[in-house]
């Protein structure tokens, strides 16, 4: 925004945002109350949510080595799954099926970390889940929405893109804001297992991750002052853009 403001150009810019829902929407079915409910009895800041938002999927090996990786770290964990596609970073609505993704995960895998983890084979109250006080962690695919939701309740992110612009916003969180970490891709483009504890136990664990932690604290303040009523950067450009529409419309009606 700072470097289009500097550019000569016959358009205005107007810093707007960020603009999120409160609640997801939901009909507060059975795996909304259990998820929320396995959260309340969870230390703080100890669960890692794993999510890779509406559209994304992954394929069997990427299934299989994040299972393993989620059961390496012996982290707590609430991860959404659905059933894999041939991609290891496929869209959902190109790739549905209606086979249970709890089927796709490693042999014994459920009863191994059952003490730990909750698996939710569908959709999930992610706003809800990302502003409760016993989640500590974002392993997300890094879409535009679920980065302004993870930055407005103050939570670090295990960045793992799929598609779209979605590389792109993981690169500013990681390099730019660093309140991310990034998991190195092996040549077959699956995260190992190693690979994937490894980064899981640097965000929740580490001195790394307490210090991206801070950060976006940080952030998540800035975004709470952009969105003030009164006073709010957010607020002061939207109304401003409310303004000039209403200068232009009374400008036509006149004409």
């Amino acid at each position: 925004m700072k470097a289009l403001a500097k550019e000569k150009s016959c358009f205005s810019f107007y810093a707007v945002g960020p603009i999120t829902q409160k609640r997801s929407s939901s009909n507060d079915g059975d795996e909304e109350l259990e998820c929320l409910r396995w959260l309340d009895k969870q230390p703080h800041s100890s669960v890692l949510y794993v999510s890779f938002g509406s559209g994304g999927t992954l394929s069997q090996s990427a299934i299989n080595e994040l299972a393993l990786g989620l059961e390496l770290s012996g982290q707590r964990f609430l991860w959404v799954l659905r059933a894999p596609s041939d991609s290891s970073s496929a869209a959902y609505l190109d790739n549905q099926k209606n086979e249970d993704p709890l089927k796709f995960l490693p042999s014994g895998f459920l009863e191994r970390t059952k003490e730990k983890g909750l698996v939710l084979p569908s959709w999930a109250p992610q706003v809800q889940i990302l502003s409760h006080d016993s989640v500590g962690g974002f392993l997300s695919h890094c879409g535009w929405n679920s980065v302004l939701e993870s930055v407005q309740v103050g939570v670090p992110i295990i960045t793992w893109p799929l598609f779209a612009e979605q590389r792109m916003n993981a690169v500013l969180l990681v390099d730019g804001l660093k309140v991310a970490v990034r998991p190195n891709i092996g040549e077959d483009g699956i995260v190992e297992k190693e690979e994937v504890s490894k980064v899981i136990k640097c965000l929740m664990e580490q001195e790394e991750g307490k210090a991206m932690r801070k950060r976006m604290e940080d952030l998540k303040a800035y975004a709470a002052d952009a969105v003030k009523k009164d006073a709010g950067s957010s607020t002061h450009a939207l109304s401003q853009l409310a303004s000039k529409w209403e200068n232009f419309s009374g400008i036509e009606d006149n004409n």
